[in-house]
């Protein structure tokens, strides 16, 4: 008996342990920003082109914005912006 009470006590403990976790996107970039601190996908479009990039498609993904652009000397690239911020994280070339 006392097993059960103390497995129900640990098993309760999980349970309102994950449930005191804030909302946090799924984050494969190892950002952990909650959403909302995040920008609209337009602002990050907007922060994307005053870098220099001809944003051709966003989405959020994966704890971060992944996009496809043209950079200002005209190749295609594929990227990851920060998602509080619009920073680029990362690009390479898109070769689709």
């Amino acid at each position: 008996m006392k097993k059960l009470l103390a497995a129900t006590f640990v098993s309760a403990g999980l349970v309102a342990g994950a449930l005191a976790v804030p909302a946090v996107a799924d984050d494969h970039h190892g950002l952990n920003v909650p959403r909302e601190q995040w920008l609209s996908t337009s602002d990050v479009v907007k922060k994307l082109e005053q870098q220099g990039y001809k944003v051709r498609e966003i989405e959020a993904d994966d704890g971060a914005f992944e996009f496809e652009a043209t950079t200002s000397a005209g190749e295609r690239i594929e990227g990851v912006a920060h998602p509080a911020t619009g920073e680029v994280l990362s690009t390479r070339p898109d070769n689709d």
